[in-house]
């Protein structure tokens, strides 16, 4: 590969690495590696998590909406008036998915409980948790999450 190749690699890693801790982007990852990296909208007031993704037609494949709450607590969604089905994607403090909610049908209004301990949520289209192969155990790294507690923490952290 050579100087240069192996120079390039390590700058192209060492992005990806950085972008991971994007206050607009999300990255989760399985056993197997890094599964994908998501734009997000960060919804981290009272406000922000009751709009939540509500009135939206559509949503980008690689795109979601991060809540972020203040502290662990017991964290319930409902489908009112949102469109269009939802993963949901439960995380505690240091970012170790907890729970999976796949398919989160539209316009439903049944409590999704996520569990205790819940400190983030990452709410993706419905069905890609499952295409990508995530669930309980796969690890969530955003610049939301506490560096010093965090399960895979973003660079320099």
């Amino acid at each position: 590969m050579g100087k240069f190749g192996t120079a390039l690699g390590f700058i192209l890693w060492a992005g990806a690495v950085q972008a991971g801790c994007s206050p607009d982007s999300v990255e989760l990852r399985t056993d197997s590696g890094t599964v994908m990296r998501f734009s997000v909208e960060v919804a981290d007031t009272n406000e922000e998590r009751a709009q939540g993704l509500m009135n939206r037609e559509s949503l980008p494949k690689s795109s979601g909406m991060l809540f972020v709450y203040p502290a662990p607590q017991v964290a319930t969604f409902w489908m009112k008036n949102t469109l269009i089905p939802l993963d949901m994607i439960f995380a505690d403090a240091t970012g170790l998915v907890t729970h999976v909610h796949s398919n989160a049908v539209p316009m439903d209004e049944s409590t999704i409980n996520g569990g205790p301990d819940v400190t983030f949520v990452l709410e993706i289209n419905g069905g890609m948790a499952g295409a990508l192969g995530l669930g309980p155990g796969a690890v969530l790294r955003a610049a939301s999450v506490d560096p010093s507690v965090a399960a895979w923490a973003c660079s320099g952290a």
